[in-house]
């Protein structure tokens, strides 16, 4: 049988969305949060000399809005100048060696363990290593980890977690004996909560043993966390959020409204030039202006249009009536304003809502429905059932905890069907142990 081929040809019709750059960059526009808006305005007011960026100084982030006082608006100022004093980690060590070591061999080979304290306090080198690198005997390096370990922080220059606790505890003039000795001997235990085992092999009661666990729990596992470099993150309110006698009203806070202006004075005096590529040049600078001030505007819009619809939804949290949300989807947002869902995912995504009784995230005001019940048919929110969850465990009897069957009933008993599994979730969402290791031991 021959093989045939041949050409033909077939005309098929397909719609496709260009994403242009244009398209791509309004896009993200909507996206960022206030800081990062206002990155990338200075960005573009230093790339194009038709654009100037102004913010609005009234509104400050929450949390960094000096206090009262009686001070002097020039002592205020003064109050609000960084302090450039902070110090890591590693200088903080350095400077207890400089002070407290003299200049010897041993000091040295302490200089050179130093530069292996990561920061959260930890050593990572091992001895073999350290013995490897500098030629130095194990008697000397172990010395020299001693040295560090008797440094401030407490548990700095640890090898590990219980090495770490354990260093914290001899410090403390005031920690229990028994929390000391259960480090030493009985760390994994402790921490898998083999308390019988504990009390067998050590002669304790378990009221004794819930009292040093009770004392671990203060020690910190991280000694070098206070030196962190990060500073203080401050949150910047997208909308604001008034209550006027029972009427609420939402509002774009001034941060979240950079003004772009229009250098007109220069744009003219660049076409008076008659230069055919100068020309050409500020005409796209001007057509990146509008673009920008139109993406600007399209972003305020749709983040007030999702702002007023959510606090319309929530009403009764916003008027403290119930801190209970109502349960509510993306999707019902986008139907309601005639947008599609991703654009309502960019516009809540790391945006704030401020009121008078806190800061909340946009996107915290979406929860889907658990179950429906008679006092609430349109469903409770899962939120809600997290609430009750957590209220439940704050009540239980402590040396009787619930086990998570137990807070199924418990639900059920008011008319909120959820599965185990599902509590379970809700549970370690909320960082909140299982029943097993809840369980207290108090002295009778």
């Amino acid at each position: 049988m021959a093989l045939q081929q041949g050409l033909h040809q077939h005309q098929k019709q397909a719609q496709r969305l260009a994403m242009t750059q244009t398209l791509q960059q309004s896009i993200q526009i909507l996206q960022y949060n206030v800081e990062e808006l206002q990155d990338f305005l200075n960005q573009k007011a230093l790339e194009n000399p038709l654009i100037d960026v102004s913010t609005s100084r009234e509104d400050l982030p929450i949390d960094s809005r000096p206090r009262a006082s009686t001070q002097s608006s020039d002592e205020n100022y003064m109050n609000q100048i960084p302090d450039d004093t902070h110090q890591s980690l590693f200088e903080y060590l350095l400077d207890q060696i400089h002070l407290t070591l003299r200049d010897t061999p041993l000091r040295n080979l302490v200089l050179f363990l130093l530069e292996y304290i990561d920061q959260d306090g930890y050593l990572e080198i091992s001895t073999e290593d350290a013995m490897e690198k500098t030629g130095s005997n194990k008697v000397d390096v172990i010395d020299a980890v001693t040295l560090i370990q008797q440094l401030d922080p407490p548990g700095v220059g640890a090898k590990d977690l219980q090495e770490s606790l354990l260093l914290q505890a001899e410090d403390d003039d005031w920690a229990p004996e028994n929390a000391i000795t259960i480090l030493k001997d009985n760390f994994n235990e402790l921490a898998n909560k083999k308390w019988t085992l504990i009390a067998k092999q050590q002669g304790m009661t378990l009221a004794e043993i819930q009292d040093a666990f009770d004392y671990i729990r203060t020690l910190t596992p991280n000694p070098g966390a206070r030196f962190s470099d990060e500073g203080p993150q401050y949150i910047f309110p997208d909308l604001i959020v008034e209550n006027d006698a029972g009427k609420l009203t939402v509002r774009m806070s001034r941060s979240a409204k950079p003004s772009v202006h229009f250098q007109q004075h220069y744009f003219q005096k660049m076409l008076q030039r008659k230069d055919e590529k100068v020309t050409r040049y500020v005409k796209d600078k001007k057509k990146e202006f509008d673009w920008i001030s139109r993406s600007l505007e399209q972003r305020e819009s749709t983040i007030l249009r999702v702002g007023k619809v959510l606090v319309e939804h929530q009403q009764d949290f916003f008027l403290e009536k119930t801190k209970e949300l109502r349960p509510f989807l993306l999707q019902d947002v986008a139907l309601k304003l005639g947008l599609h869902e991703s654009t309502i995912s960019r516009a809540v995504n790391g945006k704030y809502l401020q009121t008078r009784f806190g800061t909340f995230e946009l996107k915290s005001f979406f929860s889907s429905a658990v179950a429906k019940t008679d006092a609430s048919p349109e469903g409770l929110s899962v939120d809600t059932v997290k609430q009750l969850l957590q209220k439940f465990i704050h009540e239980e009897d402590k040396q009787k905890p619930l086990s998570d069957a137990k807070i199924v009933k418990q639900l059920a008993a008011r008319k909120i069907e959820v599965s185990r599994r599902t509590v379970a979730k809700y549970r370690e969402s909320l960082n909140i142990p299982s029943s097993s290791a809840r369980k207290r031991y108090e002295a009778n």
